[in-house]
């Protein structure tokens, strides 16, 4: 059983930046897939980042590639969501998730564990 709890989240200007945590607990991040997820109000959840734990290969939606940068620190058991030149349409609940069953990473369905979301709220 793994246990994620985000943080960071808050209400920023468009152009601003957040950088979004995830803490995990009962294993080790090393062994494990984690990918963040994103959900605005009346719209499907779709994964923003991805990244291997231990190997960092990551993967990126390409609604933020080049602004969204995922990393982990295996000694803290945490992984990040570094967030730049947010823009109003960035506004959503965040979720980390892990526990993958070999689907893909940007596919909510892949994930067993899931955190209870931080909001990040960008305002124009």
């Amino acid at each position: 059983q793994v246990q994620l709890v985000e943080s960071g989240g808050g209400s920023v200007q468009a152009g601003g930046s957040l950088r979004l945590s995830c803490a995990a607990s009962g294993d080790t991040i090393r062994y494990h897939y984690i990918s963040w997820f994103r959900q605005a109000p009346g719209k499907e959840r779709e994964g923003v980042a991805g990244i291997l734990g231990g190997g960092g290969s990551t993967q990126y939606a390409d609604s933020v590639k080049g602004r969204f940068t995922i990393s982990q620190d295996n000694a803290k058991n945490t992984v990040y969501l570094e967030m730049n030149s947010l823009k109003p349409e960035d506004t959503a609940l965040y979720y980390c998730a892990t526990g993958a069953n070999g689907g893909s990473w940007n596919n909510p369905r892949t994930f067993r564990y899931w955190g209870q979301g931080t909001q990040v709220t960008v305002s124009s």
